[in-house]
């Protein structure tokens, strides 16, 4: 039987992120999406995940649901069969982006909710082409769907997280990094970092793809991640 998957959507997102990879990969597994909408901290966040997800999982996680994935890894080591970190980042918040969150939750507590979404993921950071403006009114839609609340936590928890470098270096499973070629928010540069740091892992770098490459090429990250789920564990 192959282990259950736990996918966890990045800030603001809810399961359409992930949507054609849950019905694609949920065939021959099971296949859970975990909400990360009711908590502050990446700590609160991981440990609701873990009361709620199967004994032992592999976790799918894109920018906060990577750093959630993380923190499962550090604390739970023993229930992690693998995990895919895909636009994300082991580093801990810098002072200076700190800083430039605070506009953006004033936009959210004032109703500017999609405003503040575009901040975030601004066009730039999605890859040129038709497809980019789709991709960004399905962001609105989701942020506005979840609401200035949760845009507040999720920020709170993003200024607040640990730094899981460490984490990483001393992982004993495997890991796949997944990353769009357009990304400017976490750079290929950054993946590739974050691939070095960890004993076990493979680098993929989604071509055509920016920050969201589960919305942007959703087939070719659904063949890299089937790819790399169908490869044994290690004994």
């Amino acid at each position: 039987m192959n282990e259950p998957l736990v996918f966890l959507p990045g800030m603001m997102c809810d399961a359409r992120l992930f949507w054609p990879h849950l019905l694609s990969l949920g065939t021959d597994r099971a296949v859970t999406f975990a909400p990360l909408s009711t908590a502050s901290s990446i700590g609160a966040m991981a440990s609701a995940v873990l009361d709620a997800a199967p004994r032992r999982f592999a976790p799918v996680g894109h920018g906060l649901g990577g750093m959630v994935a993380m923190e499962i890894l550090s604390r739970a080591p023993e229930r992690v069969t693998r995990v895919v970190l895909m636009g994300t980042t082991p580093q801990p918040e810098t002072p200076p982006m700190a800083a430039e969150r605070e506009p953006r939750i004033i936009a959210a507590r004032t109703g500017r909710v999609s405003e503040a979404m575009q901040a975030e993921v601004p066009p730039g950071s999605l890859a040129p082409g038709p497809g980019r403006m789709k991709v960004q009114s399905l962001i609105a839609e989701m942020a506005e769907a979840l609401g200035p609340e949760v845009f507040v936590a999720q920020t709170r928890a993003l200024q607040r997280r640990p730094d899981q470098q460490k984490t990483l270096r001393t992982t004993k499973i495997p890991a796949l990094v997944l990353c769009g070629e357009h990304d400017t928010l976490y750079p290929v540069k950054r993946h590739e970092f974050m691939a070095e740091l960890i004993p076990v892992a493979k680098l993929r770098v989604i071509a055509g793809a920016g920050h969201l490459p589960t919305l942007e090429q959703p087939e070719a990250t659904a063949e890299a991640l089937a790819g790399w789920l169908a490869e044994p564990l290690p004994a």
